[in-house]
């Protein structure tokens, strides 16, 4: 099934599931996938993508520019053109443009720099919020910036945070470090959060862009 959204030409892959509401989520390939009862009509899915084409639209538009910018270089909230050159011994940053031998190097560069820069902004704010030792922890993850695992003492950082400005990892870390306190979101939480992070409404829009 396909459909038009906006004059865009978008195809629509349905799931069917025993669940009473239905659902929308664009994935990776900018396909619509609608989460539907097996007793909804392709009729009845065609008329509420269509009541629903502004908000789809939104968030089609949402997902394309994290794709896009997934797939351009970004580093400490810098766009930077990378240039490969076997010649090139150390990593070089000039006027927007990163210089280095491979790939690999590249990723063993960026690997050591999230170990560096997220261990040292972490134990700078160890500094205000006394908690209990943590191990922590960076990997990749799709829909959390961070993970507070308060029963293992373990913080798990997204390595992707790499990519933002410091200010937003600082937010991350405030955040992760104030559950172990607020095991939950309350108010008590968002509290302590705003004790050491004033600004975490900005950082959590700009982190949600």
């Amino acid at each position: 099934m396909e459909v038009y959204l906006k004059d865009e030409l978008v195809r629509v892959i349905v799931i069917y599931k025993n669940n009473k509401n239905i659902y929308f989520r664009f994935d990776d390939n900018l396909n619509l996938i609608v989460t539907a009862s097996r007793k909804v009509r392709d009729k009845e899915l065609l008329n509420l993508i269509k009541k629903n084409e502004t908000s789809l639209v939104r968030m089609l538009d949402k997902v394309r520019a994290k794709k896009n910018k997934e797939q351009e270089f970004w580093y400490l909230g810098n766009k930077y053109e990378v240039i490969y050159d076997a010649n090139i011994k150390d990593i070089e940053f000039n006027n927007g443009i990163i210089s280095v031998a491979s790939e690999k190097k590249l990723n063993i560069f960026i690997k050591n720099k999230v170990i560096e820069i997220f261990t040292y902004e972490v134990n700078e704010m160890k500094k205000n919020i006394k908690t209990p030792e943590f191990s922590l922890r960076f990997r990749k993850m799709k829909t959390r910036w961070g993970v507070c695992n308060y029963k293992n003492m373990i913080i798990t950082l997204n390595t992707e945070l790499i990519k933002y400005p410091k200010y937003l990892l600082r937010y991350v870390i405030v955040h992760e470090m104030c559950h172990f306190y607020h095991h939950d979101h309350s108010k008590n939480f968002w509290a302590m959060v705003s004790l050491y992070y004033p600004d975490y409404k900005k950082a959590r829009k700009e982190l949600r862009s």
